[in-house]
């Protein structure tokens, strides 16, 4: 997601596969001088002695952009420094691109960005992660990267550390047990009014707290996880992060109070790694596409097989996320308001719930933005549900959907939809042929 800002601070970044160059436009406001927005695409010029062309985009948090360059190192600029927050996030780089120095030798593959924070993965598995504190989980803190100075810390861990060795997702227990988690651990619901409130109070929180205090920002930070874990790609929400291992488990932390952890529960932080049970026999599930094939529609959860033994994609929007498993299942949980979820309804789902509707076609990749989510299946073609303010799930109007719809957009037609990427309010897909859509 690039991140959860306002409407003003989205960035649109391409990547021209052939020659490999960054065009970007939208609202970045350190980028120039006028700091006014880009209305049409800029290339965006690789520092000299940090390789030849571009590997990869990754969008970028509030008010700054962030890429990979082909010599591993990750690359930031567009920042102003009247931004506070998004600007010591950014490294403090403006105008010019220039390599965050993070405290390792080891090349980035992967890197993401939150509304405020920012996460990276190295070659050897590793994850490092700063920005805003509350995203931060504990673990090994280095110095401070405007000086580039790498003295170590440890942080004391501010909750419970969540640390458990890393297991086969075939045998992943329950995410909530014993007393170590939120009490509410029931459906998200209620009346629309209080969850209103309640977001509108978190919201106005979160933006009070992104003050141009510096002490509010987290030096990058070597997350800690048990021996064995290996990470091989990160997502980064509004104010949580999921990262995915090899062998297709899911961990997660930071801020969790609609569910978007996945823990069962409304834990508001996680300061420690947690793995999420994403596939189980007990998983449960929305069975209303088969309860409306036999004619008949209950709120009754059935219980059923996730289909697939392990993840191999995942999503984080403003307040929710998107995993996918091997065998094209596709699982959401978090805040619902909008039918970001995709179960029918507006309800935060508190644990990984299959998108049944979805069951029988195989899904490939998921995105997530402020307030929705699009999903690609084997055959190419585009789903999409949730908020639809501002055009972001391409139907063709503006009404929000609480069930995935298939795309039917003319411009679609006898393509075959790769890629999908999700910012806060708008989607892009990559097709087959060489044109992008947006």
């Amino acid at each position: 997601m690039n991140g959860e800002g306002k409407e003003r601070e989205e960035v649109k970044m391409e990547v021209v596969n052939r020659e490999r160059v960054v065009f970007m436009w939208g609202y970045l406001p350190g980028a120039l001088p006028q700091r006014t927005p880009l209305l049409s695409p800029v290339i965006v010029r690789i520092p000299a002695s940090d390789g030849c062309c571009w590997t990869d985009v990754c969008g970028g948090g509030c008010g700054f952009a962030m890429a990979i360059s082909d010599s591993g190192k990750l690359i930031t600029w567009g920042s102003a420094d009247d931004l506070g927050q998004s600007y010591v996030t950014s490294g403090k780089h403006g105008e010019a691109p220039e390599p965050f120095p993070l405290p390792t030798v080891a090349s980035v593959v992967k890197a993401a960005a939150g509304w405020a924070h920012c996460v990276a993965v190295t070659e050897n598995g590793e994850v490092y992660t700063w920005g805003w504190k509350e995203c931060i989980p504990s673990g090994r803190v280095f110095g401070d990267p405007s000086m580039g100075t790498s003295l170590e810390r440890d942080v004391p861990e501010r909750h419970n550390a969540f640390l458990t060795e890393q297991v086969s997702p075939r045998s992943q227990g329950s995410g909530s047990s014993g007393g170590t988690f939120s009490p509410d651990s029931s459906k998200g619901g209620g009346e629309e009014s209080t969850k209103r409130r309640r977001i509108s109070s978190a919201k106005q929180s979160a933006e009070s707290s992104s003050s141009g205090d510096e002490t509010l920002s987290a030096l990058p930070c070597l997350v800690t996880l048990n021996p064995g874990v290996r990470i091989v790609t990160v997502a980064a929400g509004g104010r949580h992060t999921l990262a995915l291992s090899d062998i297709g488990q899911v961990w997660g932390w930071g801020y969790g109070g609609e569910g978007q952890l996945g823990l069962g529960s409304r834990i508001r932080m996680v300061s420690s790694p947690h793995p999420i049970p994403c596939i189980e026999p007990s998983s449960f599930g929305n069975e209303r596409a088969a309860a409306l094939s036999r004619g008949s529609l209950n709120s009754e959860r059935q219980s059923f097989r996730v289909p697939g033994s392990y993840v191999k994609g995942i999503a984080c929007g403003g307040r929710h996320s998107a995993v996918v498993t091997d065998a094209g299942a596709l699982l959401t949980f978090g805040w619902g308001l909008y039918g970001q979820c995709g179960q029918g309804s507006t309800d935060d789902e508190l644990s990984p719930t299959c998108v049944s509707s979805l069951l029988g076609i195989r899904i490939e990749s998921v995105a997530a933005g402020l307030w929705h989510t699009v999903c690609v299946s084997a055959d190419g073609d585009v789903y999409a549900f949730g908020g639809n303010q501002f055009g972001q799930l391409g139907t063709g109007g503006d009404q929000a959907e609480t069930l995935p719809r298939l795309l039917d957009a003319p411009s679609l037609e006898n393509t075959h939809v790769k890629v999908v990427s999700c910012g806060a309010r708008h989607s892009t897909v990559i097709t087959g042929m060489p044109t992008m859509h947006s």
